[in-house]
């Protein structure tokens, strides 16, 4: 039995959501999701195995993808990330977002990719299927492998 590390934000349930169909896949496959959701509330801890972050898209400001837009709503994940050596375990991120907003889909997982330097391993739209779920489990094993 394998088990993978995930933190996420989830600000309106959708991530949460998500977490969760993640998290019946490994059960299924007879491996474990453990995930822990980051807000602004949460106590920063050092992590000790790597992790894939899960983010939404949340963005003001602007009217495209510039420098104007300014990230909301995940600022607490990106800060836990940044505390002490927990940037150097995350080996890859998962975006969501709705497709309606053409270029600024998964802008916040693109820019958290850009920022650790690691890959888009997964994204899917608002509460994703469980098909996501499956191809996204998938690349998080693959990423996080044994």
């Amino acid at each position: 039995m394998a088990t993978y590390r995930l933190l996420y934000a989830s600000i309106e349930g959708n991530t949460q959501s998500f977490i969760n169909k993640l998290q019946a896949v490994a059960e299924e496959k007879g491996d474990a999701i453990d995930a822990k959701v980051v807000g602004d509330e949460t106590d920063y801890e050092e992590e000790h195995q790597p992790f894939v972050a899960i983010v939404p898209t949340y963005l003001t400001g602007g009217t495209g993808t510039g420098p104007a837009v300014v990230e909301i709503f995940t600022n607490a994940l990106a800060d836990y990330i940044d505390f002490k050596d927990n940037a150097t375990l995350i080996k890859g991120v998962v975006g969501s977002g709705n497709r309606n907003f053409n270029d600024q889909y998964i802008l916040t997982a693109k820019r958290y990719a850009k920022t650790y330097q690691v890959p888009v391993i997964g994204d899917y739209e608002l509460r994703g299927t469980s098909y996501d779920a499956e191809k996204i489990y998938q690349s998080i094993t693959e990423t996080l492998g044994e």
